[in-house]
């Protein structure tokens, strides 16, 4: 049975999606790095990934996936940091399509957090979005990526808590691509 693919690299990032699809963690899967974490639907619809920070996580888990769980919807729901302080902290974007009432904008994935918006072309940042998309593109067609402005280009991760109510309070405009 072909699965929706949500992908978070933090906890809590994922924990409104887990609280909200009633997803339960997975620890039976024996070749699954110990990094990454696996949640589940009872009906098996979702499957969410939990990848940690960075190139490296992303390839490795999103390659874990599609290798073992056929995808016919891939979801990326995270925060991002924005060059624009006029945009107001919370606010969500989809970076790859435009969809009704939620906002586009363009985004760069970077290895190492800025210091500085001094090359930054696009309007957000973050360190997934586009290895995510560019292993998706492989395997399925239907992609989503959801970011939620979480700082100004702060070096620091936000709170856990933080970010677990940023994506909370957008809800009702993601739940819909799910």
């Amino acid at each position: 049975m072909s699965k929706t693919l949500i992908y978070t690299a933090l906890l809590p990032e994922a924990q409104p999606l887990i609280n909200f699809l009633k997803l339960k963690e997975d620890n039976s899967v024996r070749n699954l790095s110990l990094n990454f974490k696996l949640f589940k639907d009872e009906d098996e619809k979702y499957l969410l990934i939990v990848s940690g920070i960075g190139r490296d996580n992303c390839f490795k888990s999103l390659d874990f996936v599609y290798n073992n769980y056929e995808i016919k919807k891939a979801i990326n729901i995270g925060i991002a940091g924005c060059c624009d302080s006029s945009i107001k902290i919370g606010t969500l974007f989809c970076t790859n399509k435009l969809l009704p009432n939620i906002n586009f904008a363009s985004i760069t994935t970077v290895d190492e957090p800025l210091q500085s918006d001094e090359n930054l072309e696009t309007l957000l940042v973050d360190m997934e979005a586009k290895y995510f998309l560019e292993i998706s593109k492989k395997y399925c067609k239907n992609i989503y990526c959801f970011k939620v402005v979480s700082d100004y280009l702060d070096i620091q991760i936000p709170k856990k808590s933080f970010v677990i109510e940023l994506i909370e309070k957008c809800k009702k405009q993601w739940k819909d691509y799910l």
